[in-house]
């Protein structure tokens, strides 16, 4: 079974401050000019809406109002939805084309190859985790999320310079110096803007 991580640029501050918000103009805004893609949604998960699921718009007007979370554990998933959505909407999508789709422990194997060229202020396989969904949001299973701050893309982004200075280039696959110039990329837009980081999803 393949995966797929996703990674945007956002203020990372800022998205997070929309959950509990209440930011009603944000969610008629979304529910106008986004329906299409809440009605997919709601057709790809029609078989656990049918089941108790919350619809996505249900989960996200809950994310956004902070509340209330009242799906069955099994159900929750659709909150974590929800925040990638808001995530989505607000940022702007990084180039992911090594990341997706991927297999097995491919995030690993590209950490490895930054701490070969001595890159450990960020780690991809973190993405996949579950530290990027903001706590009180309940989720379970996929997405699972993880975040870069600003700090860490600015220090990952200088890791990368020195290596460059120093004329460190170790041997590396052919597609994880691809995967590699992706990561590259998006700290090098994260770095560009105070504030500003990289949430990804894993889906």
């Amino acid at each position: 079974m393949s995966s797929c991580l996703t990674a945007h640029l956002l203020d990372i501050e800022a998205t997070r401050a929309l959950v509990g918000s209440n930011d009603e103009q944000l969610l008629a805004t979304i529910r106008t000019e986004f329906a299409r893609d809440l009605a997919r949604d709601d057709d790809w998960f029609s078989d656990e809406i049918t089941e108790g699921a919350p619809t996505a718009f249900d989960a996200l007007t809950a994310v956004v109002r902070g509340g209330p979370y009242d799906a069955a554990e099994e159900h929750s998933f659709q909150y974590g939805y929800a925040y990638k959505r808001l995530c989505t909407l607000t940022g702007s999508f990084l180039d992911n084309s090594s990341f997706c789709p991927f297999r097995g422990g491919w995030l690993e194997t590209v950490d490895e190859g930054l701490k070969a060229l001595r890159i450990t202020a960020v780690s991809v396989a973190d993405l996949g985790y579950y530290g990027g969904v903001p706590a009180g949001i309940p989720t379970y299973d996929l997405p699972r999320s993880g975040e870069w701050t600003h700090a860490e893309c600015v220090a990952a982004l200088e890791q990368f310079e020195q290596t460059k200075r120093d004329g460190h280039a170790p041997p590396l696959e052919s597609y994880v110096v691809d995967a590699i110039r992706d990561v590259v990329g998006w700290l090098e837009h994260a770095a560009a803007r105070p504030g500003y980081g990289v949430i990804g999803f894993v889906s």
